[in-house]
């Protein structure tokens, strides 16, 4: 059964919402309506269509003046400055080999800025960094604003990043959309090390190379940062709402599973756009229960508090009412902290079913689960998944 706390939040939520969740799915629907079977680049005028091909290589010129085969959006935050975005430069090439292999296409349709804290604190500028997200969401909008896609795969990491390519996907939202992560970073000297290195330094111990090196051990290669921040809670709450294919969040940059779970993020992409049995938009996807699993997720995992800003912004986006009143324990604080182990066992200890909304039959992943949640996926070590983590096992 669903434990009763959860489900008189989630009911408080939806009827606080209800005016504006409706709006919002009536926007949806409006853009769905205009949609078929057929791809949405049908719907353009011959020249519109005809700019959009025009660059792509010629296999993928024939498939995108037809009228069958869905185009996939690419919107990426790489820059080779920043780790954990600097794999991303490989995505897009594995995206549109596997995108041809299941008769689709995948261009991509824009860029976002990405600030990295670590870099920014303490220094001129740094106050533009919560302000970037509202920047992200307006460029991932705008690359999806030539009706010439059919899905999307949001290829970003770190702090305001994964939080404003939701909040700009959620306006196409009849679109469907996975997040591809970049994976973290593998682990460098330990924190106590780094720490008392800091320390001889302040002391006035060791000269500013000793601290450079140490600091150049700790944040050593690609990936996010060795520890559980925002950007590493980004990855978890995209896979606990359903965002991610499921155990994707946490795989190294670099690795012969990295480069696969990218291609099959795309190849379910492709299958789940309208006109497919599968069809989920991400406006229908994101709905008051997963919010609500993304706050136990938060909450039970210790993530970044800087979440309790941009969920409560993610969830307007998609016409839903949360605010920090709500970002109280949904269960006990002795449920929550029991939820976690130690990291040397197990990256994420899958929240008891109780805890969390289950996934329906009619979910993305079909019928893996039962509708109260107890399913098959205990003690895999990956996040616990909701209306469905986007691909099947």
């Amino acid at each position: 059964m669903l434990h009763p706390t959860l489900e008189s939040v989630t009911t408080r939520i939806q009827a606080r919402s209800r005016a504006t969740r409706e709006a919002y799915l009536s926007r949806i629907e409006s853009a769905t309506a205009l949609a078929s079977s057929a791809p949405h680049r049908c719907e353009l005028s011959c020249a519109n269509q005809a700019h959009a091909f025009a660059a792509s290589p010629g296999s993928d010129k024939s498939v995108l003046r037809g009228p069958i085969g869905p185009n996939v959006a690419i919107i990426s935050a790489y820059n080779d400055m920043l780790s954990a975005h600097q794999p991303l430069a490989a995505f897009p090439e594995w995206i549109k080999q596997a995108a041809r292999t299941v008769g689709a296409t995948a261009q991509f349709a824009g860029g976002v800025p990405a600030m990295c804290d670590g870099i920014t604190q303490g220094q001129p500028g740094m106050e533009l960094s919560l302000f970037s997200r509202d920047v992200i969401a307006m460029s991932t909008a705008i690359a999806l604003s030539h009706n010439m896609f059919d899905a999307v795969l949001c290829l970003g990491v770190c702090d305001k990043i994964v939080p404003g390519m939701l909040i700009g996907a959620l306006q196409f939202g009849h679109l469907p959309a996975v997040f591809v992560p970049a994976g973290p970073m593998s682990s460098g000297i330990p924190n106590d090390e780094k720490a008392k290195m800091r320390q001889r330094f302040a002391a006035g111990e060791v000269p500013r190379e000793a601290l450079l090196d140490a600091e150049a051990k700790s944040y050593h290669g690609a990936g996010t940062c060795t520890f559980y921040g925002t950007a590493n809670s980004n990855q978890m709450l995209m896979e606990i709402m359903g965002l991610h294919l499921p155990g994707s969040a946490f795989v190294h940059p670099g690795s012969p599973l990295r480069e696969a779970l990218t291609r099959a993020a795309t190849v379910r992409a492709a299958s789940i756009v309208a006109g497919s049995k599968e069809y989920t938009p991400l406006g229908r996807l994101v709905d008051e229960k997963t919010i609500v699993n993304g706050l136990v997720g938060l909450l039970a995992t210790g993530g970044s508090t800087n979440h309790t800003m941009h969920l409560v912004a993610i969830a307007r986006a998609a016409g839903i009412h949360i605010d920090w009143e709500g970002l109280r324990h949904p269960v006990s604080p002795r449920a929550v902290a029991d939820a976690r182990l130690p990291q040397r066992k197990r990256r994420y200890q899958p929240l008891p079913c109780s805890w969390r909304h289950g996934v329906p039959d009619s979910g993305i992943i079909g019928s893996r689960t039962s509708t109260s949640g107890c399913g098959d996926h205990h003690g895999t070590g990956s996040a616990p998944l909701r209306p469905g983590a986007l691909a099947r096992r």
